[in-house]
């Protein structure tokens, strides 16, 4: 088994559960009911409090604050979590904040997720497995954030925000409205600007899977209808299109925010 380092200045709580194999650097505070998966890393300064739970392999860097309480006006100390899958890379100075009895009393990180400096995850988000937050991200409550989705730096996501899976947001985009799976926005207020094509190759996705996508994306936001008879189109046309349906399914399910829509110069 692997042995447990903890330098002597660490400050490790009571009650605390440390997984076996990890490393937990100089000046490292974690609190009482924190548990921290096997074989992660804590580099230094780092602070971790409240009710966390960090899967087994995070690599997390100095002077990030997890778990702390959220920043929401009518919390009062309740017990709430934030829930952190395995292998997820946390660079410096990321914050990330529990959920709050307003909302679903977690915030919720898959597993193989990356946030890099700066980065803020508020209370209540789900953010799903392999998604990036690059620097200075700022993330408001109640945000969902599919697979795969990249978000790039010093965007800021409105509360309630969907970010659909293999979405792209712009580096500054001001996002206020939901993205579409597979969408790629820009911009201040952000709009869709097409699709994330790059991030679909090297998702593995064939080639006959992004014609599909793009030539519904450009049926779906065609003038010549309305966009309910778009969508009704796009249904007749790809009826069992797993990758459409799966559009459509995230559009038809609606949100607290409307959609990101396309300038139409750029539905090419």
């Amino acid at each position: 088994m692997a042995e447990t380092v903890i330098h002597p200045s660490a400050v490790i709580e009571d009650g605390a559960e440390i997984g076996e194999g990890c490393e937990i650097g100089p000046f490292c505070h974690v609190g009482p009911q924190v548990k921290l998966g096997a074989n992660s890393r804590l580099r230094s300064h780092v602070a971790i409090w409240g009710n966390t739970a960090i899967g087994a392999g995070a690599q997390i860097w100095p002077f990030a604050s997890l778990g702390h309480a959220p920043q929401h006006l009518k919390y009062r100390g309740e017990d709430t979590r934030l829930v952190i899958g395995e292998n997820c890379l946390i660079r410096e100075h990321v914050t990330m904040n529990p959920g709050t009895v307003q909302g679903r009393s977690e915030t919720t990180i898959g597993d193989n997720c990356a946030f890099f400096t700066g980065a803020h995850v508020a209370h209540d988000c789900v953010i799903e497995k392999n998604v990036t937050l690059i620097n200075n991200v700022m993330m408001a409550g109640h945000c969902t954030v599919g697979e795969f989705a990249t978000i790039a730096g010093g965007s800021g996501i409105h509360q309630f925000t969907r970010i659909g899976h293999h979405a792209y947001v712009g580096g500054l985009a001001a996002v206020e409205g939901d993205v579409i799976p597979f969408g790629m926005v820009l911009g201040n207020r952000a709009y869709l600007s097409g699709l994330n094509i790059i991030g679909m190759k090297r998702a593995g996705f064939n080639r006959e899977a992004v014609r599909n996508v793009r030539r519904a994306y450009r049926m779906l936001f065609s003038d010549d209808l309305t966009f309910k008879e778009n969508i009704d189109e796009v249904q007749t046309e790809f009826p069992a299109d797993p990758l459409v349906q799966d559009l459509l399914g995230f559009i038809r399910s609606g949100g607290d925010r409307a959609l990101c829509f396309p300038r139409h110069t750029q539905l090419a």
